[in-house]
């Protein structure tokens, strides 16, 4: 019996290690924002440890966005959550905010050496530019996972938002709290037609 406890708890320990360790290399390796771990992240949950479904990773994404705060801290608690329960948050925020705090410190400490530098200023450029094309990348994988769905709302939905944020000014906040009514609205009026079906 002892030992299969303390099996069970080896393996939790295992899973605990994994999430810290994959959510601190992401946040380590990741230059410009939240936008620009979240394709890194489903790269690692989804498709390499298999925890956590393409639709699922898709959902967490929507909720961490529409929530205050940072993306790639609130996406890493919902699936921290979502592995391991509420210490997984844990470890997922401590893996996800130690790099930043540990890197920050150390530029903070270097500031005025490093302000006026034009190698410094030039590699600030460059990584602009992956983080434009990796932000592209995110926008094109779950655009197509939209479209996917062959359903003509989220995509018309889709389309407004953009035009709304972009062209309009329209606020976030607004537009995704929109959203999120028309699709409990669709939702709703989808299920009861899957019932009269029924």
């Amino acid at each position: 019996m002892g030992s299969t406890e303390e099996k069970k708890k080896g393996r939790q320990r295992g899973t605990y290690w994994k999430l810290f360790s994959a959510t601190f290399l992401l946040s380590a390796c990741t230059f410009g924002g939240g936008f620009v771990i979240v394709p890194l992240m489903r790269k690692k949950f989804v498709e390499q440890l298999g925890w956590i479904e393409e639709q699922e990773m898709l959902d967490l994404i929507a909720i961490a966005r529409s929530s205050p705060g940072s993306l790639a801290v609130n996406a890493a608690i919902l699936a921290g959550y979502r592995v391991a329960g509420w210490l997984g948050s844990v470890v997922t925020v401590l893996g996800t905010v130690l790099p930043s705090l540990l890197i920050l410190s150390a530029v903070s400490f270097f500031y005025t050496l490093l302000r006026d530098n034009p190698i410094v200023d030039r590699a600030m450029t460059g990584m602009q530019a992956g983080v434009a094309a990796v932000i592209c990348d995110v926008v094109l994988t779950m655009g197509i996972g939209v479209v996917k769905e062959n359903r003509v709302l989220p995509v018309l939905l889709m389309g407004v938002s953009f035009v709304a944020v972009q062209f309009f000014d329209g606020n976030v906040f607004a537009v995704l709290a929109i959203c999120a009514l028309v699709g409990v609205i669709d939702g709703a009026v989808r299920k009861k037609k899957g019932g009269r079906e029924e």
